[in-house]
């Protein structure tokens, strides 16, 4: 009984965002009793799309596909500066095609191994923030680079072309400001990596590409996206039934009790008033300041049913993602990992991690701020 309870904490602890969007859920079915109403609620797109990118992710996790890849990247630099500022941006361009908590959950471990083996520990922390703040800001110019890309993207239907514009300004210089940090906090001294050799399987890797190439044609509409969840699922469990095991399966709750939330408090004409005003004052600094509190994914599930400026929202939901710990659930990863891996550190990782995050999130709001955007 105690093993059970010990086991059930921790999971709890695990996947907190998870818990608090159930409880959340619940709250809100005591004001608006279930009905038949609550399946319009569900953005069964959103869900499908999320799941197939995840579980084919796992597939090539297992076949280290994103670890060779990453290796035969950092081994051609030979100092600490480069190398950190490889593992950054691979991290960064990792968030646009896997989605970034898969990145950060690819690369941190081969920043560890960098560091660790080459005795740069001292590195170790800040390294680590600028993965989180990359894979955070990296996700924003993709669809599915961000799990509330997804579901903003589908929601509006925002045509492709456009939420490229939309999103380019603050991607660009959320490039600039990370290089800039890499190039400022880490110097270059020399620096030498010594990773396991990786081969490949030809077939499997073949196969899981082109699983890859289908979960991205049904993000961008090129496909239905019931193909997908038949094709996707019946390929792996015969290829790779353990990738369907290890798929995020929170992460799709979490979206699944937090569209219950957001449903039911589009019902409460209370909350409809409250929101509506507050939102007359500037989507976007009102999203980015949501997220502070509630992460971003619920931010914008819940604020996307009581506003129509999808571009200020689309931008406050993503830049949101810096700031506090629990503004993105990125974020929670990389605190989880670095923890793990640095035990005793998590004071001082705390505090260099909010000075990074706060100061980026000043900086993009005060950019997109100046370009017009409310």
């Amino acid at each position: 009984m105690r093993h059970a309870a010990a086991q059930a904490g921790a999971f709890c602890r695990r996947n907190a965002v998870m818990v608090v969007a159930l409880a959340a859920a619940i709250g809100s079915s005591m004001a608006v009793p279930p009905d038949a109403q609550y399946w319009s609620y569900f953005d069964f797109k959103t869900l499908t799309c999320l799941f197939c990118v995840l579980a084919v992710v796992c597939a090539l996790r297992h076949i280290r596909f994103f670890y060779l890849l990453a290796q035969q990247v950092v081994t051609r630099f030979k100092t600490a500066r480069r190398s950190v500022l490889a593992l950054v941006v691979i991290t960064f361009v990792g968030s646009m095609l896997i989605a970034n908590d898969m990145a950060l959950l690819t690369f941190l471990p081969l920043g560890y191994l960098t560091l660790s083996a080459a005795h740069k520990e001292k590195y170790m922390a800040f390294t680590f923030i600028m993965q989180n703040i990359a894979a955070n800001l990296g996700g924003m110019l993709t669809p599915f680079g961000n799990p509330q890309n997804l579901y903003l993207y589908t929601k509006f239907r925002i045509p492709n072309g456009e939420f490229l514009r939309i999103m380019a300004p603050p991607f660009a210089l959320a490039i600039a400001l990370i290089v800039l940090c890499c190039v400022i906090f880490v110097r270059p001294e020399p620096l030498a990596f010594a990773g396991e050799p990786v081969r490949l399987p030809p077939a499997r890797t073949a196969l899981y590409l082109a699983l890859f190439a289908l979960a991205i044609a049904i993000v961008f509409r090129g496909i239905p996206y019931w193909i997908g969840l038949i094709v996707i699922p019946a390929v792996l469990l015969a290829a790779d039934r353990h990738a369907l095991r290890e798929v995020d399966y929170p992460l799709l709750l979490t979206f699944v009790f937090f569209f219950v939330f957001a449903g039911n408090m589009g019902r409460v004409a209370a909350v409809q008033q409250f929101f509506a005003a507050l939102l007359a004052h500037g989507t976007l600094a009102v999203s980015a300041l949501c997220c502070q509190f509630i992460s971003n994914v619920p931010s914008a599930i819940l604020l996307s049913q009581f506003t129509a400026n999808y571009p200020s929202l689309l931008v406050g939901v993503n830049i949101g993602g810096t700031g506090t710990l629990i503004a993105s659930l990125a974020s929670l990863i990389t605190f989880r990992e670095y923890v793990r891996r640095s035990p005793g550190q998590a004071g001082r990782y705390l505090a260099q991690f909010s000075a990074f995050n706060f100061g980026f999130l000043a900086v993009l709001l005060g950019f997109m701020t100046a370009l017009g955007m409310r």
